[in-house]
């Protein structure tokens, strides 16, 4: 039963997301239906188990087949959303370590943030990666108007920038805000009630859910097919180092939270496509 509540979260989760990005899309198009963007998130959303993050082109795809929106900005509405996901998601994760840090601090700071000091030079990635990012928009755009392929390039970049500069043209901005406080409640719940489905699990509350959905959103960055390995082993991994639940057994608990989501993902998806193929 609780199994079947998180599932049901995950796909109000989907609704919320279409939501959301729909304020995105608006000052592009404003006939822009929440059926559409709903079925967009959903076939990104099952496109991921393909490869990883292909979704996120592919529902750009399906706005651009049902709208009078260029592939260009609708792209740029993605970057804009999914960057502020992210922001979100490691500001949330910041303030939960900081506030539990008794519970949390270790974890982070031996298992996460000190094996990837020791390994990497973080500054000097960053760093780099920012030096060849600027050269990069530096040569494109002083080369665009006496070179074709760099001039597609600015083109798609401008038009990038547009569709992430739409949230300064949305109208009632408030909504976008509360949407985004909504998804994570729903994340959240959606934790909690994965928790409450194992026994061995019951002496977490639901701050540690909450710890939980954060740190599984990590490994749902991980560029793999549908976080699949790499949610579940940091989640095995923090229940076992913060909690001292065996590693076998909080792959357990991963692997449930993981397929129950993956097939409501999959439930929606195939929904989603085949409901644009019969409209089209």
């Amino acid at each position: 039963g609780f199994i079947l509540m998180s599932m049901a979260a995950g796909a109000f989760a989907f609704w919320l997301r279409a939501l959301r990005w729909r304020q995105l899309l608006l000052p592009f198009d404003t006939q822009t239906r929440r059926i559409t963007t709903f079925n967009g998130i959903n076939i990104g959303n099952i496109s991921n188990f393909v490869f990883p993050r292909i979704g996120e082109f592919v529902r750009c795809g399906v706005i651009t087949r049902r709208t009078t929106i260029a592939y260009d900005k609708v792209l740029g509405t993605v970057v804009l959303e999914r960057s502020w996901e992210l922001l979100v998601m490691l500001l949330m994760l910041a303030i939960t370590v900081i506030a539990g840090f008794d519970r949390f601090g270790s974890f982070f700071l031996e298992t996460i943030w000190t094996p990837l000091s020791q390994k990497f030079n973080m500054w000097w990635i960053v760093l780099s990666i920012l030096a060849v990012f600027a050269g990069a928009i530096f040569l494109i755009w002083k080369f665009q108007s006496r070179n074709a392929v760099c001039g597609k390039i600015a083109g798609i970049v401008k038009g990038i920038m547009q569709g992430f500069s739409s949230c300064l043209r949305m109208e009632r901005k408030w909504l976008f805000f509360a949407y985004t406080a909504m998804i994570w409640l729903t994340y959240w719940f959606m934790a909690a009630s994965t928790v409450w489905a194992a026994p061995f699990l019951s002496h977490l509350d639901i701050i540690d859910a909450l710890f939980l959905s954060l740190v599984g959103g990590l490994g749902f960055a991980v560029p793999v097919p549908g976080g699949i390995g790499a949610f579940h082993f940091i989640i095995g991994l923090t229940l076992s180092t913060v909690y001292g639940v065996p590693m076998e057994t909080g792959i357990i608990y991963a692997t449930i939270s993981h397929t129950s989501q993956a097939i409501t993902q999959i439930i929606f998806g195939a929904g989603s496509y085949g409901y644009e193929a019969l409209k089209k």
